[in-house]
């Protein structure tokens, strides 16, 4: 099997997952705007990541698919809350309008509240059923990594960062936390699942972070690099919204070669969990050279 096909089976068996976890029940409205968001051409990012640490450690990754799932309904709250009028004030999100916009701002909450305790209803069921350590140290993972100490606290960092520059300490602090920490928790967790050895554990939260550093400093080139077209949403957003970003902090010049140092830093990581780890390792590729 290929790097695509596999690529594209396992997306897909996320994907239709997703619709079930996600079948509307009353009132509809808050499952299709659920729904909506997952499904508005997201690249299923951390549930891939989560499987293909799963995989590297040699797990079975039909067993980590519902925490997979989980963690891209948790990544799709943080978006749709993220997008809001108090926060970002998008209109366009992968292309698309906003949840906000599709709907009204008030059901844009409910429905980044109802898609963070699905994500957490979908882990904890499962580790009830399988009664097995490994599924409550991966949700505890999850549970740690998007909380006050993790997402949460990052993105108060960053509104509370609005409008003045901030320091090299807090920027880093913000990236670790918005963005670095889902990733981590992706790799932590589906490693768990997948019976890894604490060393392996610390490998990937190391790769995790500097992964998810690299992303973050990706984000922000293209964010003036890129068109709305490209991107699917917004460029200059930032810029709009008087936010300090790896290039108004470092410079543009800077920003490029610590993003091509951190992005060959977690390729040589990758290389250790051998074959593996290949599709892992070919993914993170794949994000490195993103366009959008």
């Amino acid at each position: 099997m290929t790097f695509d096909e596999k690529l594209k089976k396992m997306t897909d068996l996320i994907n239709n997952r997703l619709r079930e976890l996600l079948a509307p029940e009353y009132p509809e409205i808050i499952y299709e705007a659920m729904a909506y968001s997952v499904f508005a051409g997201g690249k299923r990012l951390r549930p891939l990541l989560l499987l293909g640490a799963c995989e590297a450690v040699g797990g079975d990754m039909s067993e980590a698919l519902d925490f997979a799932c989980a963690i891209e309904m948790i990544h799709t709250y943080t978006l749709i809350h993220d997008d809001l009028p108090a926060m970002d004030n998008d209109d366009l999100r992968r292309g698309m309008p906003t949840c906000h916009k599709k709907f009204s701002e008030d059901i844009a909450i409910l429905a980044g509240d109802g898609l963070l305790n699905l994500g957490f209803e979908t882990m904890l069921e499962r580790a009830s059923k399988q009664q097995d350590m490994r599924y409550l140290r991966a949700a505890e993972t999850i549970g740690s990594l998007c909380g006050v100490r993790g997402t949460i606290g990052g993105q108060v960092a960053d509104l509370l960062s609005e409008g003045h520059k901030a320091d090299k300490d807090v920027l880093l602090y913000i990236h670790e936390k918005k963005t670095a920490a889902l990733i981590q928790a992706a790799l932590k967790a589906g490693a768990i699942i997948g019976g890894a050895g604490e060393d392996e554990l610390e490998q990937l939260d190391k790769i995790g972070y500097k992964m998810g550093i690299a992303f973050q400093i990706k984000d922000d080139l293209l964010d003036i690099t890129s068109t709305a077209e490209v991107l699917g949403k917004p460029i200059g957003s930032d810029e709009k919204n008087q936010k300090s970003t790896y290039i108004t902090v470092f410079g543009i010049e800077k920003a490029e070669e610590d993003y091509l140092r951190l992005s060959g830093e977690v390729c040589e990581g990758l290389a250790r969990f051998g074959k593996r780890g290949q599709f892992l390792s070919e993914y993170s590729q794949k994000l490195i050279d993103r366009i959008n």
